[in-house]
């Protein structure tokens, strides 16, 4: 199997990329999100993860060995988890992931069914069925790339990254418990461990004045 490619991008259109190694060009299957990321890389040398498969009906003929890139293994992985859910193959898969994955992983595990049915391809029934196969499964693609980016524009400490987590296990969303985090921290400088900063937290969200 060919796990990665290293060459030119020579064109990129809606749901796939020529990339040119060396005297062979491939055609790789893309992601939504990774068309986006590489739009201004035409002309370029860039590095893909991959997978391969066999698109077709076994036993039927015609089975066609297609590519898949990624832009890093960690996305490949998520990749793999997201497609084993009931209903959501390769293609399907491909069309749905239009945001990057850190998000979709977030998503999944505070139980946000609204970001998940704002993919293409995912409608309310599809969002519950991801979240019921896949939820306290992708914790750690949650802590991604998007879910660090956050973290460091809020400059949080380890405590604070701490109770984070805690909050987001607990079923709370991600964006919405960093913004709680950083007011209460705020008006309470004092707080240095997440045992003290969860509670404030819930209290703010209740409207409890703190």
């Amino acid at each position: 199997m060919i796990a990665a490619i290293e060459g030119k991008l020579v064109k990129l259109d809606a749901e796939t990329a020529l990339v040119q190694v060396g005297n062979v060009t491939y055609q790789v299957m893309l992601p939504g999100y990774c068309i986006n990321s590489l739009s201004g890389s035409v002309g370029l040398d860039i590095t893909l993860c991959t997978m391969e498969y066999l698109e077709g009906t076994p036993g039927k003929g015609n089975l066609i060995p297609r590519m898949v890139g990624f832009l890093t293994n960690a996305e490949r992985d998520f990749f793999t988890r997201f497609t084993s859910v009931k209903g959501i193959g390769v293609r399907k898969g491909l069309r749905s992931l239009a945001m990057p994955m850190a998000d979709i992983a977030g998503a999944i595990e505070s139980s946000d069914e609204k970001t998940l049915q704002s993919l293409p391809s995912v409608g309310k029934r599809m969002a519950q069925q991801i979240i019921a196969e896949l939820k306290g499964k992708l914790a750690s693609f949650a802590i991604g790339a998007a879910a660090t980016a956050r973290i460091e524009q809020y400059a949080f400490k380890p405590f604070q990254a701490e109770a984070l987590e805690i909050l987001v296990a607990w079923g709370e969303k991600r964006n919405e418990a960093m913004e709680l985090i950083e007011l209460a921290c705020k008006r309470h400088p004092n707080i240095n461990t997440a045992e003290q900063l969860v509670p404030l937290v819930y209290r703010l969200k209740q409207g409890i004045e703190v």
